[in-house]
């Protein structure tokens, strides 16, 4: 590697993807969980869209385990806490907020990322990783009229 590269800081990286991953993992159950229990005309349609959600961030979970374990590392064993909210725009609005969170811990590992070609192929998985997250916040606050 020459040296003008900037390395890829694999501890700070390990680290910060612990905390995404376990984001990522509350993420695929909070979508799951909303989509199954959205009720009422209005809501009930969305959670089939709820659901697409749920799918692709469970396979964004596996991506993230799969480059930890490259890395070296062991990814987390459990989720960041969720909170059941049986009312549909609240449900909703808690998805917009926890995702949030899950966005910039993502965006957060970047900057250790370095500049070796695998720094380059883990930048690219989260930059993809933060606008299909990014996309679905903006569905949910387009459906609660918050866009």
């Amino acid at each position: 590697m020459p040296n003008n590269v900037d390395p890829l800081e694999a501890e700070a990286v390990l680290e910060l993807l612990d905390t995404a991953l376990a984001l990522q993992y509350r993420s695929a159950l909070q979508y799951t969980q909303v989509a199954g229990s959205l009720t009422g005309l209005e809501w009930t349609v969305l959670g089939v869209q709820v659901w697409a959600f749920a799918e692709a961030e469970l396979d964004d979970a596996r991506r993230l385990v799969e480059k930890v374990v490259a890395l070296g590392g062991t990814p987390p064993g459990g989720a960041a806490p969720l909170r059941y909210e049986p009312d549909p725009r609240t449900a909703i609005d808690a998805l917009i907020e926890n995702e949030c969170e899950a966005v910039a811990a993502l965006h957060a590992v970047i900057p250790h990322s370095g500049q070796e070609p695998r720094s380059e192929a883990l930048e690219h998985r989260l930059e993809h990783l933060i606008m299909r997250k990014q996309e679905q916040v903006d569905t949910l606050r387009r459906a609660v009229g918050a866009a």
